[in-house]
This record gives C-alpha cells, structure tokens and sequence, in this order.
C-alpha cells in the first residue's frame, strides 16, 4: 500500500484514494493569519479536484481570524460578493491522521489572482528568486507554546483568566516533568512522525505549561508546510486530550514571550555545497552570508508586520524578554535578532530570533528569506556584529524596530523592497489587513484602562 509521504503526483493521489477505499478526504488552505481552512470533500470531488482544481470561496482572503470581514481591501469584499476562487490540490502534502482511522489530508493553494495574496504561494514566488539566483533555501523553524488544563468552553466561562497551566512553576528542560507526562509528550512525537513533522528536539521552557519543539530542517517550502501543520494539530492533539495549547507571542505579562526562531541556510544548486560557510572566513562566514544578513538586518524594520503580525506580538519586543527590539546581528549571540551559527558545510546558518509563535510560517519564512536575498543582490554589508548583551548597546536609529502593529503595517506598505519581492497586491492586501487589525483592538477596552480610569479619572 503507497505510503501518504510517497504520494508526489496527481496520479499517485489517485492511487491512494482508491487503494483506501475513502469516501470523504479532507483539504485545506492556510489564510493569511496562517490558519488552516478547509472541508471533508467527497471522493468523487476530490478526484475530479485533482485534475481541475476545485473552487474555494475568497472569503477566507477577505476575514480576520475572527470571521470578521475586513471592510478595506480591494482583492475581495462586499464590492466581488465574496466569489469563488480556484485552488490546486498539492499532491505532495498528503498526510495521513492517525487519530482519524488514518484519514488523508491535502494542502491546497490559491491560483490565478487569489495566488497574488495566498501565503504558500509568496513563499514560492520567494524560493523561485532564491533558484534564479543559484540556491537552494533550507529552513527548520522551532516554536514555544503554552499548554492549559482548560478546554474552548472553559476559557470562555473564565473570560480568559485565572487559567490553570499544564504544568506550575518554572521548570525549563525538565526530565521530571517529560517523565511524568511522557503520555502525552510521546503523543507529540508520534504525531510528528506519522504526520511527517519530525521534531528534532522536544523540551520544556522556562514557564509553566510552556514546551518548545524545533522542528527538523527540509527544503523552504517543506519546511513552511510542517511548521504551519504543526502549530494546526499540535492545537487538535492537545484538545483531545482536554487540554489548549496557545502559540499567542505573550499571553501574561508574568512570563517570557513565545518565540518562533527561524533557522535559514541557502546551498548552491550545482551541488557544490554550503554558500554560507566558508572556512577560511572568520567565523566560517562567507561574503554570501554576509550580504544575506546584511539584507535581513537592512530590511527588518520594512518587514516586522510579516515577523510580527498581531497587536500581542508588540506586547513581547520588550528589553529583558528574550525578544529583540533593534535589527542587530552577532555570532552565537542570543540577545540579538540574527545569530549566526557557526559551524561546518552542512551546519552553518543564521537563526531569525525575531520571530515569535503566532507568526504564519509562510509569512514569516518569506520575509525572512526574502530580505537575505535582496542584500545578496545588492552586496550589501551587515553592521559590526554585537558582542555581549544587546540591549545595553546603542544601535543605529535605522535599526530601530516599529513598536507597533499599525506603524509596522505602514513601514511595509512604503516598502519598495517589498513591493519587488512579494508583488504589489500582496503588500497593498497585507498591510490593510495589520492596519484592519490594529483599528478592531481600538475597539477595545482592556482590564487595565477599566481599573485605572474607572473610579478615579
């Protein structure tokens, strides 16, 4: 019987559709805030899906993580009457559920005009440049996660306080806590394998409840495939077993923010090996990987809504907070944004600290790569790196990082190196959607403005 990860073309699909004698299979596309949406569809659909595509209602384009329709976006709105857009099934993304009587699920993408916008595709438009130029991007992406003892209804009932943790205390890479859970942390892994997202290291952080799984290294485009179905049914694992895991950037202001770490290397496609390491360099950094972080450092403020996509991602770029807060770079140093890794051909990389959980892996991973490209492109040269604690040092003012999502969503929006490398309609759609974001958290009035101004002012 053909294994789901072996399935590579449509007529492989085919095969194993009918060698499982499957009625239903479930598809699905990843949305602009990275949340997977999508359908069972009948077998008779799906197969015809295969060969046509199949259409998908824009609508999940044009809405926030809330269902709320966006009302400033000119893709789609009430202005198209939400139509239809096609989808192309990716053949190669079939994964079996094991806790689904191994049912299969695809990931779909957007084509024609909705592709423009649709985040798997940015990514791809992103890997082509990367091909153009001669390499082949790698990437391993690794997340923090709080875990709850509550449930959806639950959280509700509580209005999302006094929640009670997994785990108490802070307990960072526990073999007590990994021993007395080891139920549900070998769930995780096994999840991980069956699904094809291995995980490379499993730990607890420093928290309660909180673990970190970094992810095991692939092709870019694999790699942005695992992450984001990794943070989908590491979320439906844990309810099924009454439990919530939260990849929110900071969800209390008693501990540590929740990071998404991308580690990124780039190999020439001629089979010459690793075109970040070069051993006669300091450091093993070659001129390619310091134009690359030249271009991630340069373009980080332009990019940030992309790294830092929610009102809560702001909450943890604080001094202090493991998170960065200047576009810095130094060589195994965990206080800036980039850190180089030194290592041999197969190793040597850079990590984009930046990145924090609630990012969409597709997002993230583009700008991430994107911006190291432009600065390969244009040679340009990193600033001296940082030796010792970051944050006591004064960086040039170009590096300073927008502190907010709005003004994050108008760097990008004036951004001519993102406009070349993502495609105007993608950075006119996504800003609006950040700038759509910020305006329905000023509806809000928080806990803290009611117990500061209520009785006083």
């Amino acid at each position: 019987m053909l294994n789901p990860r072996a399935v590579k073309t449509i007529e492989d699909a085919k095969n194993i559709i009918n060698e499982r004698n499957l009625t239903h299979v479930k598809v699905g596309v990843f949305d602009v805030d990275g949340i997977f949406r999508g359908k069972y569809m009948s077998k008779e659909k799906f197969l015809s899906s295969l060969d046509n595509g199949f259409a998908f209602c824009d609508v999940v384009l044009g809405w926030d993580s809330k269902d709320q329709l966006y009302d400033n976006v000119a893709y789609t709105g009430w202005h198209t009457a939400y139509p239809d857009a096609p989808v192309r099934v990716v053949p190669e993304s079939c994964r079996e559920i094991p806790f689904e009587n191994n049912a299969l699920i695809f990931i779909g993408e957007f084509k024609d005009e909705a592709a423009k916008i649709c985040p798997r595709n940015v990514l791809k438009r992103v890997i082509k440049r990367a091909r153009e130029l001669g390499f082949d991007p790698f990437a391993a992406l690794e997340y923090e996660f709080f875990m709850f003892k509550e449930t959806p209804q639950s959280v509700r009932e509580k209005n999302f306080t006094n929640l009670t943790t997994w785990t108490p205390g802070w307990f960072g890479y526990s073999i007590l806590r990994n021993s007395v859970h080891a139920d549900f942390m070998t769930q995780i892994v096994e999840m991980s394998e069956a699904m094809d997202f291995p995980i490379e290291g499993l730990h607890s952080e420093t928290g309660p409840g909180v673990l970190e799984a970094a992810i095991a290294v692939d092709s870019a485009e694999n790699a942005a495939d695992k992450a984001a179905l990794f943070k989908t049914f590491m979320k439906v694992l844990a309810q099924r077993n009454d439990l919530m895991a939260t990849f929110m950037a900071k969800w209390s202001k008693d501990y540590s923010g929740q990071s998404g770490h991308i580690h990124v290397s780039l190999r020439y496609r001629d089979g010459s090996g690793s075109a970040f390491f070069d051993s006669k360099q300091e450091n093993n950094m070659s001129k390619t990987q310091c134009h690359f972080v030249a271009g991630q450092q340069r373009l980080m403020p332009e990019f940030l809504s992309m790294i830092a996509p929610t009102i809560n991602s702001y909450t943890r770029l604080i001094p202090g907070a493991w998170a960065p807060t200047s576009a810095t770079w130094g060589v195994e140093n965990r206080t800036t944004a980039l850190r180089v890794i030194p290592g041999s051909d197969k190793s040597q990389r850079v990590e984009y600290r930046l990145g924090s959980a609630d990012g969409n892996p597709y997002l993230t991973l583009a700008a991430t790569l994107a911006s190291g490209l432009y600065g390969i492109e244009n040679e340009w040269e990193p600033e001296p790196p940082v030796k010792g604690n970051a944050y006591d040092h004064q960086h040039a003012e170009y590096l300073a990082l927008p502190t907010t999502l709005w003004d994050a969503a108008q760097r990008l929006k004036n951004s001519h190196a993102a406009r070349e490398l993502f495609g105007n309609e993608f950075v006119d759609h996504f800003s609006a959607t950040r700038e759509w974001e910020e305006r329905e958290y000023r509806k809000h009035i928080s806990d803290w403005e009611m117990e500061r101004y209520f009785e006083i002012i």
